[in-house]
């Protein structure tokens, strides 16, 4: 068996455990985290992870239990990642440090190696490659010394990584710090136990080999997020010698061909030799080998010495870079399996790796190590585990041997079927089975499902998953007639991202504000534009129009154009011009009774809104994105970049409230028409539902998969509509959280959404430049 072989082998059989075990031991640990003292910005963290827990246990439909999952991870890595932060902070304050200097193996400075984090939101693997320092004068007797091994090794490494799990890879980043190692200083266990000391908090691999003999020991080094101790072990000797006298012998053979056709030829057997040079030498020795194994003699037991030169040398380069792209993939595709749900990369490309030398034995020791991985995500995110088995099945359907994608298929099948509760009944396909509990949401589980049948030539089961989707399709048709809304129209005519609409009070009109500096007024009914606003006003942040539908405040987001600008609708003249914020203008906000404006930006302004005097100033500590006023003018909610939102009375500039809960920047928030309840949406992608009062998180909802954008409440109380940066418009029961419909149809982030005062209409601006009208559906 290739030598590559032998080491993937050993590193799953290995390595797959130890990072099951990690995920059993992660789950233990989530529950505890709160033990330990953790500064402010820790405890915001834990009390999100302890929020969305609860809200986890909350009735769900299986895509929100499935979102939740994820979000319950991220949240727990999260917190991991800032306590171990916080941990080694304090550890570089010990007199210990110093130490842990004295066994620090390599060129980078923890500093910068913590510094050199990527714009990708998904943490990368930090791969550090420890090089072996070998000499083969001991093989030949000219000195061949590979002085460059470190060179063609990172070279070779960096290719592949550059290829498939780049730094700016959004689905498996890595970060490749070559050279990095101070190879001749530092081996072993020393080295490691340094690095994890001063660089826990960041997930890192090591790939590290030692010449010993004629062996090299292939030792692995690896940590995850959160991780409380590192693996480091010894995976495989490689047989140096065996590989390049291997080399060597193959050249003899070609050189055979050559030398039986010149003798052909009839050309001089002195001259021929002369021309094979170190070739027809290492034929000479291989030729006695042959002689000698035919006659039972152990030749293992001699010391036969084959010429070794630049091209065996070159392939034992080969060899050692394929076995460290090897090591590198499965730990890589297993770290953002554990931590991200990505599918394994490395089954789609062995065959490319390894060409002919792929085998049943390798293939079915990998499929059984992603196995072993899955089992143990199925304790804390059992939702993901059918799709992740079914991309599994996917990657090694085009093997030649079927078995193992058919392997996985049923795993994947199975599982579905336990998360829905179907017990497998004898003689009945389970696919047949699925039918009983089959949603509108697993569709695309179920088209992957055909097209990997499709794969392995298995047409039964294509027909028994094709009646499913007949049966989704039938399901989508009755929840569209269902649905409470649809989409009416849309509306073009902005040059760029549409930041703000809003919908006059007699529901006939509609206001956006675009990035491309300008405001547009457009018939509700028909989509047209009725009159279009520009004048010296810079980018445009927010609109807000007045009970009365008479006044239309805008803010600008272009400093130093930073100002308001008050508009009497009707006719479109410019009334106020309002001066005093010296930072962008993220929102406006204006009382039901049409008397307060208030504005903010790094600070909240309120102003008369009929005379444009100022009347207080809200002081905020972070920038404001967003700001609501309460039906009876007594209260004002502001959502704001440090995570929290605070209540204030807009009359007097008294701060009321702060509420905190949120993990990321409050990007929007809307109040019952009751005064009872507050909506806000955050950058954490979560949903919150507060009572007013109290400041108790009723309801966590989560279902969008980036940031919430815009909130808002429709008029008769019941629904929460929540837009997002995933392009998505979600409607929720307010009293329940139940998510009751999405809106699909933008192709960029939903930036803003408003309902007209009688429900029937629903508008969005998008960063793709338009405008959806949605309506509701008049045959409920």
């Amino acid at each position: 068996m290739e030598p590559g072989l032998k080491l993937l082998i050993q590193l799953v059989l290995e390595f797959a455990p130890v990072i099951a075990n990690f995920v059993e031991k992660r789950n233990e640990a989530s529950s505890s985290i709160t033990k330990f003292p953790q500064p402010e910005e820790i405890k915001q963290v834990i009390e999100t992870v302890s929020n969305v827990s609860q809200s986890i246990s909350f009735g769900r439909e299986a895509e929100q239990e499935k979102i939740q999952q994820q979000q319950l991870a991220v949240y727990n890595h999260k917190a991991q990642l800032q306590i171990a932060t916080y941990q080694r902070e304090t550890a570089l304050k010990l007199p210990e440090v110093n130490k842990i200097f004295d066994s620090w193996p390599l060129r980078l400075s923890p500093s910068q190696i913590l510094e050199s984090h990527s714009e990708n939101r998904r943490t990368p693997l930090k791969i550090f490659l420890a090089p072996p320092k070998i000499k083969f004068d001991k093989y030949d007797r000219r000195e061949e010394d590979i002085s460059n091994m470190e060179l063609k090794l990172a070279e070779g490494l960096r290719d592949f990584l550059n290829n498939y799990y780049s730094l700016h890879d959004p689905v498996r980043p890595t970060e490749f710090l070559a050279g990095a190692w101070d190879s001749k200083r530092f081996h072993s266990e020393s080295s490691i136990k340094a690095l994890y000391g001063m660089l826990k908090t960041e997930p890192i691999l090591i790939l590290e080999s030692e010449a010993s003999g004629d062996y090299l020991n292939f030792r692995i080094g690896y940590w995850g997020i959160g991780q409380d101790n590192y693996y480091y072990k010894t995976i495989a000797q490689l047989p140096l010698k065996e590989i390049v006298y291997r080399s060597a012998k193959n050249r003899a053979l070609e050189w055979r061909s050559i030398r039986d056709e010149l003798i052909a030829m009839g050309e001089d057997l002195e001259e021929i030799h002369i021309l094979g040079q170190d070739n027809a030498a290492n034929l000479e020795i291989l030729e006695k080998e042959e002689r000698w194994k035919a006659k039972g003699i152990d030749v293992s037991k001699l010391s036969l010495k084959y010429h070794v030169n630049r091209q065996d040398i070159e392939n034992l380069c080969q060899v050692l870079v394929t076995c460290h792209i090897l090591a590198a993939s499965w730990v890589t595709d297993s770290y953002h399996l554990i931590y991200h749900d990505v599918s394994p990369l490395l089954p789609e490309l062995l065959p490319s790796l390894l060409e002919d030398n792929l085998d049943v034995t390798t293939l079915q020791a990998i499929a059984t190590g992603y196995k072993q991985l899955y089992q143990a995500l199925e304790s804390e995110r059992d939702y993901w585990v059918p799709e992740l088995a079914l991309q599994l099945a996917q990657s090694l359907s085009h093997l030649s041997d079927r078995s193992l994608a058919k392997q996985q298929l049923d795993y994947s099948i199975n599982a579905w079927l336990r998360l829905r509760q179907v017990s497998p009944q004898l003689g009945i396909h389970p696919i047949e089975e699925m039918r009983l509990a089959v949603r509108v949401e697993d569709e695309e589980y179920l088209s992957k499902l055909k097209q990997c049948f499709a794969l392995l030539g298995d047409k039964a089961s294509m027909t028994y998953v094709e009646e499913l989707l007949n049966t989704i399709a039938n399901l989508k048709a009755r929840r569209k007639q269902e649905s409470a809304y649809y989409l009416s129209y849309t509306l073009t005519g902005h040059s760029d991202k549409i930041t703000s609409v809003a919908i006059s009070s007699d529901g006939l009109t509609v206001v956006s504000g675009s990035a491309d500096k300008t405001i547009k007024v457009w018939n509700l009914s028909t989509g047209k534009v009725i009159r279009t606003l520009t004048g010296n006003i810079g980018e445009v942040a927010s609109v807000a129009v007045s009970s009365d539908g008479n006044f239309l405040a805008v803010g600008s987001c272009e400093h130093p154009k930073s100002n308001v600008k008050v508009w009497y609708l009707p006719t479109g003249k410019l009334i106020h011009t309002l001066l005093g914020h010296q930072k962008p203008v993220n929102c406006i906000a204006i009382s039901p009774d049409g008397q307060i404006l208030a504005t903010g930006s790094n600070k909240i302004k309120i102003w008369n809104l009929q005379t444009g005097d100022r009347i207080c100033t809200l002081w905020h500590s972070s920038v404001v994105y967003d700001a609501v006023i309460s039906s009876d003018g007594t209260i004002l909610a502001s959502g704001s970049s440090d995570h929290k939102i605070r209540l204030w009375n807009p009359r007097t500039g008294d701060p009321l409230h702060t509420f905190s809960g949120h993990s990321g920047a409050v990007n929007s928030v809307a109040m019952s028409s009751d005064g009872l309840l507050l909506v806000s949406g955050s950058a954490d992608t979560a949903v919150k539902i507060w009572h007013l009062d109290s400041g108790q998180v009723l309801h966590t909802l989560s279902g969008h998969s980036d940031e919430v954008k815009s909130v808002a409440i429709t008029p008769d109380g019941k629904s929460i509509l929540s837009a997002g940066a995933d392009t998505s418009i979600n409607m929720w029961c307010l009293q329940t959280g139940e998510l009751l419909q999405t809106f699909s149809g933008h192709s960029a982030v939903v930036n803003s959404i408003a309902i007209s005062p009688n429900g029937q209409f629903i508008t969005s601006g998008s960063s793709d430049k338009t405008i959806k009208i949605w309506q509701i559906n008049s045959d409920q």
